[in-house]
């Protein structure tokens, strides 16, 4: 499970914008998690207690936002979201796309108190 590590890494980012800002607490982290990325947002939600445990967010409040998994056909141009259709092209069925978006996790905001 890797996304305790990774979570490690993004709450010293997140501890040091708070101190560079001056920031006495956070109220909510908001992160962005696409579809396709390979962090697991319940395992992310399981790990993040630990992850924040003596720090400055231990009493953060964990919000997941997920980012679809989009596609753009090569025979076609029809963008679709590849998990819902199978990594298949709604429109002719091709299997020949790339990926637009959904690999993503980032750290979209840090509300303060």
């Amino acid at each position: 499970m890797h996304e305790v590590g990774v979570l490690i890494e993004v709450v010293k980012q997140v501890e040091g914008i708070v101190e560079k800002n001056g920031l006495t607490k956070v109220d909510t982290l908001v992160l962005q998690i696409g579809e396709l990325s390979s962090m697991i947002p319940r395992y992310i939600e399981a790990c993040y207690p630990a992850a924040v445990d003596g720090t400055l967010l231990q009493e953060t409040k964990l919000k997941i936002e997920i980012l679809p998994g989009n596609g753009i056909c090569k025979q076609c141009n029809k963008v679709f979201n590849i998990l819902e259709n199978k990594e298949k092209c709604p429109k002719c069925a091709g299997k020949d796309w790339e990926i637009l978006c959904g690999r993503e996790f980032m750290i979209k905001e840090i509300i303060a108190c």
